[in-house]
């Protein structure tokens, strides 16, 4: 099996670079190799390589930059997914793609289901709604899987940030007012190789069934309630004089305005990719503590 990584240099795609090992040939590419700011260089790159599966985990992630910039980032998210999918319906290769919590608009009570109908509230989420559409107009085969609040022990995340100011400042003044479920990298691209493997043996006896599948860590919390956690942990992973964190105290959104508005309920409810797939995702705290002992070297 040729399997095609598309963005292995970010969060997800670093991971998946090494759980898609086992699985065949993997060719992982990036920009500048690969631009999805440019859909018309997609065909050619694709259709050279011939996969049996892409692998997009490539995207546009500034989601306060993209209120600016919404032509680009549905460009990137949008239009060169759909060309993707396109690309994957003639070869008949099986596309999974990524998506996210934000093309709800987060005002559901309870976790959202893939049955609940999108209404992205931000210029990224419209964005990534696009490229939802745009892969089940195309006629593909493909496994659309939205996670939430990623993070990792590399590249730039919430995690990483709160580690670097803990070791500035007492005192942290995190919003408390929005829910959601913190997901490893690591989990969501181990998850993903198992789903892919599973999809694969589904298609050559024709019982796939081209989905969104929600791909998120078990339990909620808030972002304060992940700074905190984080904090924790560090503590007791190295010396309080490193720490210098004591405080980490609650606010509201309204406290810390951003250019772009977040969802205030960003639960998903991961129990179709359980059944589909008998994938049961972690607690987020037992992630968190797994991460962060690999920053730590432990």
């Amino acid at each position: 099996m040729k399997i095609l990584l598309l963005g292995k240099n970010g969060q997800v795609g670093w991971e998946l670079s090494r759980s898609l090992l086992p699985l065949g040939e993997v060719i992982a590419i990036d920009f500048p190799g690969f631009d999805l700011s440019r859909p018309e260089t997609i065909p050619a790159v694709v259709q050279a390589i011939k996969p049996n599966v892409i692998v997009n985990a490539a995207a546009y992630t500034a989601v306060d930059k993209a209120e600016e910039e919404e032509g680009l980032a549905t460009i990137i998210n949008g239009t060169a997914v759909g060309v993707l999918a396109e690309e994957a319906k003639k070869l008949n290769a099986l596309l999974i793609h990524y998506s996210t919590d934000y093309v709800f608009d987060g005002t559901k009570a309870s976790a959202y289901t893939e049955e609940d109908i999108p209404n992205p509230i931000n210029a990224y989420g419209r964005s990534k709604l696009a490229g939802e559409q745009a892969i089940a107009q195309s006629g593909c085969d493909y496994l659309t899987l939205r996670t939430t609040w990623v993070y990792a022990a590399r590249g730039h995340n919430f995690l990483l940030t709160m580690l670097r100011l803990a070791k500035t400042r007492e005192e942290l003044s995190i919003v408390a007012d929005q829910f959601g479920a913190p997901t490893w990298a690591r989990n969501i691209a181990d998850a993903t190789a198992h789903v892919l493997a599973a999809a694969q043996q589904q298609r050559q006896v024709g019982e796939l069934s081209s989905s969104i599948y929600h791909l998120c860590a078990r339990g909620k919390t808030t972002w304060q309630g992940f700074a905190s956690a984080i904090i924790e942990r560090a503590k007791v992973q190295t010396s309080a004089e490193v720490i210098k964190t004591q405080r980490v105290l609650p606010i509201a959104t309204e406290d810390y305005p951003l250019p772009a508005p977040r969802p205030k309920n960003s639960q998903m409810d991961s129990s179709k990719l359980g059944v589909h797939f008998g994938i049961n995702m972690p607690d987020w705290q037992d992630a968190v503590a797994l991460c962060m002992d690999e920053i730590h070297g432990l």
